[in-house]
């Protein structure tokens, strides 16, 4: 079949690649002319794993193109996905649909023949009705389908969790949309993943519901570490003993310093926007809101408190700045108020990266940069490790010691244990576990 991708970020990228994977004919289609050019040129401009190598191939293939003019692909397109951004709206939390409507409009001048529209963007429940709206007045020839199609990509896992979904949601009560959208996804009849049909808006809703419940649990799991700590359990113990109940399962229960990135904060703030539209509070939604954004301030004073109350004109190495490992996304990321409130505090940073530095930079450019994690710690009066990449899990703990001037490791994703940091000389702190030993 053939599609076209409008917009080229990280959910249209990933999807338009993987669609041409699955054989199909893919056109991705962004105005940002530079961006076309680089990926012309083999240049991805996100970090996700594997995804270099498979637009490579498919480009190669001749299954993968890329262009700034949507007037051809979407007129020979079987189906025509909307993947552009939705950020939160400055002043109220809405979603931002501008980029969305103004895809529309260009969409329905270029139509030709049967089209199937999708919204894949994250939007609020009733966009799908203004999108077909919009089309149909720009275009009351046109012979089209709206429908929605919700996207449920974890960044570092996108490429995976696309070709090995748990589900596809589907928005459409049309025959004709079902049957097009139901060919588009029909290679991953082979991995058994279920093809969820249902109307447009539930499928809308079901995208929203699906990211507030799952930032509930993070936020939940995170209270119970901080009443793990005044009472003298262990969160993870705790993760584990109700996680291995089947009706709450273990997944998102990672105690930390809270939820970031491109996804769960302004889904949930919007989600929240659209129920107090309709006259409906959800205290329960809107608690998780309040809860998460104070806990990633909260932080700094965790750390302020493992070297003894005062961080004034001491240095503090930052090991992570991302909001989660496997991406250089620094949407939302837990670093950005951690460092801001070190650096109220009176404190000098410096922190490190594997990949998303250059990011970073525009988000906290007051803070020195290093390029690898002992360089970071050099003279540190503490470390704190904030983003749990890989490299950070087999460090040099006689090395890191010999480097910093005080031997504090504060480890907010409870990557070590605290019998062996203290075998190592180390005052250690985690989330949701007593204080080890003193080094």
């Amino acid at each position: 079949m053939r599609i076209a991708m409008i917009g080229t970020g990280y959910v249209g990228l990933v999807s338009g690649a993987c669609f041409a994977d699955f054989g199909h004919q893919v056109t991705c289609v962004d105005k940002d002319a530079g961006k076309i050019d680089a990926l012309r040129r083999g240049e991805i401009p996100i970090f996700e794993p594997g995804l270099d190598a498979l637009v490579a191939s498919n480009v190669k293939a001749k299954r993968l193109d890329f262009t700034t003019d949507l007037t051809a692909p979407v007129a020979e397109a079987d189906a025509v996905f909307i993947a552009v951004g939705t950020p939160s709206r400055r002043g109220d939390g809405h979603a931002d649909l501008t980029y969305v409507y103004s895809a529309a409009r260009e969409i329905a001048a270029a139509l030709s023949g049967f089209t199937v529209v999708v919204t894949k963007s994250t939007v609020p429940v009733g966009t799908g009705d203004e999108v077909e709206r919009l089309i149909r007045e720009a275009n009351p020839a046109a012979d089209v389908v709206v429908a929605s199609n919700p996207e449920f990509l974890r960044e570092g896992a996108a490429i995976r969790d696309f070709k090995f979904p748990d589900r596809v949601v589907v928005g459409t009560s049309d025959e004709r949309g079902r049957k097009v959208l139901g060919d588009v996804y029909r290679p991953l009849s082979l991995n058994q993943a279920p093809l969820m049909f249902t109307a447009r808006r539930t499928a809308e809703l079901i995208k929203y519901a699906a990211n507030a419940f799952l930032a509930t649990k993070i936020t939940f799991i995170n209270e119970m570490a901080d009443l793990s700590e005044k009472v003298g359990a262990d969160v993870q113990e705790v993760a584990r003993g109700i996680g291995l109940d089947n009706r709450i399962g273990t997944k998102f229960l990672h105690a930390g310093p809270g939820f970031g990135g491109s996804c769960f904060p302004k889904d949930i703030r919007a989600l929240v926007k659209v129920a107090l539209d309709h006259d409906v509070q959800l205290r329960i939604v809107e608690a998780v809101l309040g809860v998460n954004d104070n806990r990633k301030r909260a932080m700094a004073r965790k750390v302020s408190n493992a070297v003894g109350g005062s961080l004034r004109g001491k240095t503090v190495a930052v090991l992570g700045l991302t909001f989660k490992p496997d991406t250089d996304d620094m949407r939302e990321a837990p670093s950005i108020p951690l460092v801001t409130g070190l650096l109220d505090m009176g404190a000098k940073v410096r922190a490190h990266d594997p990949v998303g530095m250059e990011q970073a930079r525009k988000e906290l450019p007051d803070i020195e940069y290093c390029d690898e994690p002992y360089e970071c710690v050099k003279g540190a009066d503490a470390m704190v490790i904030v983003t749990e990449w890989v490299q950070y899990r087999a460090l040099d703990w006689e090395r890191i010691k010999s480097e910093m001037a005080q031997p504090v490791v504060v480890d907010l994703r409870n990557i070590y244990r605290s019998e062996d940091m203290a075998a190592h000389g180390f005052t250690y702190e985690s989330v949701g576990r007593a204080a080890g030993p003193r080094g």
